[in-house]
């Protein structure tokens, strides 16, 4: 199944910007419960102001809670106490996907996600509020062979608009991503190079129509546990990881930009 359309670059980008801890303190666990596979996650982050000390965040995860048809993918609360919950049903017709989101305080709100894989090597999502089917977003992804092609769009094509386009390169230890988004007037690159088996390395970069130029960034990960990039910008960034014991990982990083020295830890449990 080809990916989703915000993934087209995920190759390249999860070494660029994934597991970059440079601020902050945050503890993480996530836990799998004997009650039909339902799983508790939270996320707490400590001391980040003087109002509270460990604001947190609560997440479900419930297949066929109560053995009704369908899963909560997520039943979440904020640390401002807002939700979010997500459910779906992919039994509905032979590869139809269809999910419910909502923030259960307003009903405006309320969207519908349609996700069909049907036709082989292809995805097609379409996105809209349930009280405004016109306000939506729909997107194609095909793969043929080393390559995915993607395309998303909105009401804005209905008047004229130009969709996003993108599509993807993948051979061997060479991989390779170009978005055309805004118009088809931002240009986003993205590539990666398996150097070794334990090393990676990736490049991004940004153009606009009038501007051109305007960010780009190289980095490099080894083992999947060291990081390390550098941006136009003059900032850079270090991060590793290291697994304490099965379940039990630190994951500590650092960054020096216009502003100084940062940096930053999370610990997970799962």
């Amino acid at each position: 199944m080809p990916v989703k359309f915000v993934d087209i670059p995920k190759e390249a980008a999860s070494i660029l910007n994934d597991d970059y801890v440079v601020s902050g303190y945050v503890f993480k666990t996530k836990q799998k419960t004997s009650w039909a596979g339902a799983v508790f996650s939270s996320q707490v982050d400590l001391f980040p102001d003087d109002k509270c000390a460990t604001p947190s965040k609560l997440t479900w995860k419930l297949p066929k809670p109560f053995g009704a048809p369908f899963d909560i993918d997520k039943l979440e609360m904020d640390k401002g106490g807002k939700f979010k919950l997500e459910a779906s049903q992919d039994a509905v017709l032979p590869g139809l996907k269809v999910e419910c989101k909502t923030d259960l305080a307003d009903f405006n709100k309320v969207v519908i996600v349609d996700t069909y894989t049907g036709i082989k090597d292809a995805q097609c999502i379409f996105e809209f509020k349930a009280t405004k089917p016109m306000d939506f977003v729909a997107e194609a992804t095909y793969t043929k062979g080393i390559a995915t092609c993607g395309l998303k769009f909105d009401a804005a094509v209905l008047k004229g608009g130009l969709p996003d386009v993108g599509a993807r390169f993948a051979s061997g230890p060479f991989f390779c991503a170009l978005m055309a988004t805004k118009g088809l007037s931002t240009f986003d690159l993205a590539a990666s190079y398996k150097a070794t088996p334990e090393v990676k390395l990736a490049a991004s970069c940004q153009a606009t129509a009038k501007g051109g130029l305007g960010a780009a960034q190289v980095g490099a990960v080894c083992k999947g546990l060291y990081k390390v990039k550098v941006a136009m910008d003059g900032s850079a960034c270090v991060s590793m990881k290291h697994n304490v014991a099965p379940g039990f990982s630190l994951l500590g990083g650092l960054k020096y930009g216009s502003k100084g020295v940062t940096y930053g830890c999370q610990l997970s449990i799962e």
